[in-house]
């Protein structure tokens, strides 16, 4: 019996939607909105760090950085680092840290990255966009990343003027994705296209640069063209043996700490740290952000219990005909709880609905790929519900203690 009446009411429920269409639409717009944002919001997050995740993976995990630990707000500064970072160096690296990572027992390879600023012109394009990075034959290998055409800088290219470009500074230099041998002038000078790097793995919430944007030249010749005032903002290495990654890593800490009198003002980290730290950066982000959006669900939830209110009022005579004809309090009391129930959930299904469009048009359009989770579906859900639940108790307990008599007399 209680399992056809559940029915009958949910069935009045829906009935009671349907016939005022747009009031429920208004109704139900802060719910659709809180959901659609926060499930959004979540699913960008957990993208990003999906992307940062998988780029430190696929550069291995046994990869070891050296970055400036002071690190000051960029503002209006035009330091060449921001380019990369979007912070200011305060201790920028140096030729002699370079050499002590180098040096370090255990360390198999290592290459430094010093940027410069300024533009590349060849003769169809003016490029602007990007940056020039000064590094050495290792860094490839590094970075596990391979040349899609021609080959890279080698140890023989000391002094010489040659570049490998990223596919986006190929394109927009030269107007085609593989100019090898052709040139562009920078600083006076012109270089010679030697290789087109394969499309990096880039990420739009990063520690590192977009490396398709750069143009990769001798780190001899970067330092010769700025007169040994490129900074260089990190140095890259991995040990010869990857199971001893943490040792290494602690090594070079302790090796640079004393070359600089044991204070070296430079952060070492390896793989695994910098995924763990991203993933606290951008799951704070993501929670914070989410929070706010969350907001919009308690306004809609005022919204549904408003509406409630005035259906309440609205049909008070009703609510007196059916106590005439045997309704308990508890009956009366389950219909308006179940109608602001399906309000609610219809809303969160319509905004769960509206963030998976969301998502694809991210997906589509921009280099965004969020990660929408059954779990945080499952959740919204639960949350409309709860939503529904809360806020429409108050109309349903004052329809429930209409007095019959008073009901039937309003007209």
């Amino acid at each position: 019996m209680s399992r056809l009446l559940l029915k009958g009411q949910l069935k009045a429920g829906y009935e009671s939607v349907r016939s005022a269409k747009l009031r429920s639409f208004w109704t139900m717009l802060g719910i659709i909105i809180g959901v659609a944002s926060v499930i959004t919001i979540v699913g960008i997050g957990e993208g990003v760090k999906h992307q940062i995740t998988g780029q430190i993976q696929n550069s291995g995990k046994d990869l070891i950085t050296v970055r400036p630990a002071q690190l000051k707000p960029s503002g209006g500064s035009t330091d060449s680092a921001d380019l990369l970072t979007g912070i200011g160096i305060t201790a920028p690296i140096s030729k002699k840290d370079v050499e002590t990572v180098a040096k370090t027992r255990g360390v198999d390879a290592s290459a430094p990255l010093a940027v410069l600023t300024g533009q590349a012109k060849s003769d169809v394009a003016t490029y602007s966009d990007g940056f020039i990075i000064g590094t050495t034959s290792e860094f490839p290998g590094l970075v596990n990343q391979s040349v899609g055409y021609g080959s890279f800088i080698s140890e023989d290219d000391a002094g010489a003027n040659v570049a490998v470009l990223g596919v986006d500074a190929a394109d927009k230099l030269f107007d085609e994705n593989v100019p090898l041998g052709r040139t562009f002038n920078y600083m006076g000078q012109d270089f010679i296209v030697r290789g087109i790097f394969n499309s990096f793995n880039s990420t739009p919430i990063n520690q590192e640069a977009n490396f398709n944007k750069a143009i990769f030249i001798p780190e001899d010749v970067a330092a010769t063209l700025s007169k040994n005032a490129a900074p260089i903002y990190e140095i890259l290495a991995k040990p010869a043996d990857a199971s001893k990654t943490a040792e290494v890593a602690d090594r070079i800490d302790r090796n640079l700490a004393a070359s600089h009198g044991g204070q070296s003002q430079l952060l070492v980290s390896e793989g695994t740290q910098n995924i763990n730290n991203s993933d606290s950066i951008v799951g704070l982000l993501t929670r914070l952000i989410a929070g706010v959006a969350a907001i919009s669900l308690i306004v809609g939830g005022i919204g549904i219990m408003n509406v409630m209110l005035v259906s309440v009022a609205e049909r008070t005579r009703e609510i007196g005909i059916r106590k005439a004809v045997g309704a308990t309090n508890r009956q009366i009391l389950e219909q308006f709880l179940v109608e602001s129930t399906v309000l609610s959930l219809i809303g969160g299904i319509i905004g769960i609905i509206l963030a998976y469009l969301i998502a694809l048009f991210l997906r589509l359009g921009t280099s965004l790929t969020p990660v929408i989770s059954w779990q945080v579906v499952l959740i919204a859900t639960g949350v409309s519900l709860l939503v529904g639940i809360i806020f429409g108790s108050v109309p349903a307990l004052k329809a429930a203690r209409r007095d019959p008599i008073d009901a039937l007399r309003a007209e």
